[in-house]
């Protein structure tokens, strides 16, 4: 293999003896993560983040260091079952180093690998913030009063669909196809997406799905409809366009970078409700307008935010050689409008008021306002009961941004010819938020559209209609289309590595 080629190389060169020990001994740590499948010249911008991440783990490991506490977010991102496994080997042996490990995990491999378990929840945002459950993985899994537990447990998990919708006969004109893809180590590839059906791509790390499905399909699609200036990875072309009418993807990346952006904004939301504040008589005697109730209109052009703050509720500090500091305004008190137009009311609540509601609240609100209940509707589905609406987006974490994304995507009269692309969709969700996000995107599915997701969750890839997956490793070695179809017919390709974990789901 390359990493015996590597040692070999080490053991020949003309350095101190110290030197070649401490080489052997960073690239022996490395080996458990596959990081020596990496060509070592390659940049850092050309690693996924499954790779990325390896290598990092692996120069703590080579480091030899003990009585450290290593904190980890969601380490498992972007990582395929095998890899996974490994990476709880690599944090396994940290501990057993004399080391702490604390780690933030949705993945069940990972919490059932855990030497001890704290649980939070019991739900999210305003219905969280409580201790839950402690203890070891058994010991959760024993206890019902943990959502985390009753999924260890069996009592919930996410069923298979009863049915699988079928793609249309090989050559017909349902299809989108991919001819040629080479870009980075795709071996110049054909891989067949059936139309109007939900698609996991899937694969070990660094089989470059991303190259595939972001570099080469979404960009092409986005040139053909939209005249994109993103120059698609190399590939001979496309099939199957004119059944395309749009193409999103759907990525956990903010909503907005300000706190002037919020959940209400960007979903539309807020426009209908400051219409509904202008009808109120109060508002009409005055002569307000809607655009009296936004607080990125200046009071000189008749609106009514604080011009202390300017309407963002917090002025912002900024800090040399740290990042800025936001604080609450000292004029408004953090309620972004003058005193005139929070003296507005629509049953009894002024605009500040109905901002810091939460959907939930809203929703039973603006009950008999239908273009408002329509959208919080929308949230709701999706799982967003909690968050409020003038919620500083900056706030909101990647899959919370992401979810309220596909409640505006819910909320619009689509053509059921829309491609929809999401990159790892389930990263930071725990069990029962994938439970909605699949239900969303089961509906999107129904309408006729298309939906192509890069997946490792088996519980995503197990409900999909149709799979592709890569590899059969990662790096030079991957590249290749090992199996295509069913979640089925996957899991019985013994030459898949997502197909042997798959037939434990399954």
């Amino acid at each position: 293999s390359r990493a015996e080629e590597i040692l070999i190389v080490i053991a020949d060169m003309p350095a101190d003896p110290e030197t070649r020990v401490e080489l052997r001994r960073h690239l022996r740590a490395k080996r458990p993560l596959r990081a020596l499948a990496l060509i070592l010249e390659r940049g850092a911008d050309t690693l996924s983040g499954g790779e990325a991440q390896r290598i990092r783990l692996a120069s703590q490991i080579g480091s030899g260091l003990s009585g450290v506490m290593y904190v980890l977010d969601e380490p498992s991102i972007g990582l395929h079952q095998r890899d996974n496994a490994r990476l709880i080997a690599t944090l396994r042996r940290l501990r057993d180093l004399g080391n702490s490990v604390l780690v933030v995990e949705h993945d069940e491999d990972m919490i059932r690998a855990a030497d001890w378990c704290v649980d939070m929840g019991p739900g999210a945002g305003v219905h969280g913030g409580e201790v839950v459950a402690t203890g070891t993985p058994a010991e959760l899994a024993a206890n019902p009063a943990s959502l985390t537990g009753r999924y260890l447990s069996r009592a919930l998990a996410i069923a298979r669909p009863p049915r699988r919708a079928a793609p249309a006969a090989t050559g017909a004109p349902s299809r989108l196809t991919i001819v040629g893809a080479r870009g980075h180590n795709l071996a110049g590839i054909d891989v067949a997406l059936p139309l109007g059906l939900f698609t996991c791509v899937t694969g070990v790390s660094g089989s470059r799905k991303s190259t595939l499905v972001n570099d080469t399909l979404y960009a092409a699609v986005a040139r053909r409809l939209y005249r994109s200036a993103i120059e698609p990875a190399p590939h001979d072309h496309v099939e199957g366009l004119e059944h395309l009418d749009k193409v999103i993807a759907v990525d956990q990346s903010p909503i907005g970078r300000t706190p002037r952006s919020n959940p209400a904004t960007y979903t539309g939301l807020f426009t209908p409700i400051r219409e509904l504040f202008a009808e109120v008589p109060a508002a009409r005697e005055r002569g307000y307008g809607a655009g009296r109730f936004s607080f990125n209109v200046a009071a000189g052009a008749g609106g009514g935010r604080c011009e202390a703050c300017q309407g963002e509720g917090v002025i912002k500090v900024e800090m040399h050689f740290l990042p800025d500091v936001y604080v609450p305004c000292d004029t408004c008190g953090g309620r972004r409008y003058n005193r005139e137009t929070l003296e507005i009311l629509y049953k009894g609540r002024n605009i500040a008021e109905v901002l810091e509601l939460t959907v939930e609240d809203a929703h039973a609100f603006f009950g008999a306002v239908p273009a408002i209940a329509r959208k919080l509707r929308t949230l709701l589905d999706v799982g967003l009961g909690y968050i409020r609406l003038g919620q500083s987006a900056t706030t909101l974490s990647g899959g919370e941004a992401q979810r309220v994304k596909l409640a505006l995507e819910l909320s619009k009269r689509d053509t059921g010819r829309t491609l929809y692309i999401l990159d790892e969709p389930t990263t930071g969700l725990h069990f029962h938020d994938i439970g909605l996000l699949l239900r969303v995107l089961h509906q999107l599915r129904d309408a006729g559209n298309t939906i192509v997701v890069i997946e490792h969750n088996l519980d995503v890839i197990k409900t999909a209609d149709w799979v592709v997956d890569l590899g059969p490793e990662g790096g030079a070695g991957g590249g290749r289309v090992v199996a295509a179809g069913t979640p089925e017919e996957v899991a019985a390709c013994a030459a898949s590595h997502t197909g042997r974990f798959l037939r434990g789901v399954l």
